[in-house]
């Protein structure tokens, strides 16, 4: 039943649309949208159930005070639909100019950064992660504070890494390294490599 009402929520709010932020001239094509891991939806789901257990305390409790444990239950469901909907509702997405997130419920927000801006990804899987797959991504880019910066609780978070340091690669970021005679070698290096080599 709570799945079927997040379901009509979700109906009634408008779509993110992602097609709709994609660059037209010149054209922009998408890589992949990534939502977050299911695991995400574990605390939701434990706040449900604490929901419950508060409701038999409800149904056994003294009728005086039973309006209480009934505030609690309201309160639990009512959090633990904001986070289902907060998560279900946060998407990556990789194009071949791009990584952007879209996030928010009722109002929306869209922060990007360009892929020639990304100097470096990090990934972290921990050991529940290892077995679930999913992970977790930071982005160090020349603007430190932007809002693509930690991406948290993403699956297939590997295959996600691969695809954007593909994008990178076919994006021509990746140059060759320049000797010290002012000549350049043919060992391709990444475009941090190249800024710290100088």
């Amino acid at each position: 039943m709570f799945r079927a009402l997040l379901d009509l929520i979700l109906d009634l709010l408008p779509d993110h649309d992602i097609e709709s932020h994609l660059l037209k001239h010149p054209k922009e094509h998408l890589k992949g949208e990534y939502p977050h891991h299911p695991i995400v939806y574990v605390r939701p789901a434990a706040e449900v159930l604490g929901a419950a257990a508060v409701f038999v305390l409800a149904v056994i409790a003294p009728i005086e005070v039973g309006w209480l444990p009934m505030l609690v239950v309201f309160g639990l469901l009512g959090h633990a639909g904001f986070l289902a909907l907060r998560d279900q509702r946060d998407i990556f997405v990789l194009t071949d100019m791009r990584v952007f997130r879209v996030s928010g419920i009722f109002s929306t927000r869209r922060a990007t950064v360009p892929i020639n801006r990304i100097l470096d990804v990090t990934v972290e899987r921990p050991l529940l992660g290892r077995w679930l797959r999913y992970g977790h991504m930071t982005f160090e880019s020349a603007a430190q504070e932007q809002g693509v910066r930690n991406i948290r609780y993403i699956g297939q978070v590997d295959k996600i890494d691969h695809a954007i340091q593909k994008v990178v690669q076919e994006a021509g970021l990746r140059g060759r390294r320049p000797a010290r005679d002012g000549s350049s070698t043919n060992d391709p290096v990444t475009q941090q490599q190249f800024l710290d080599g100088q």
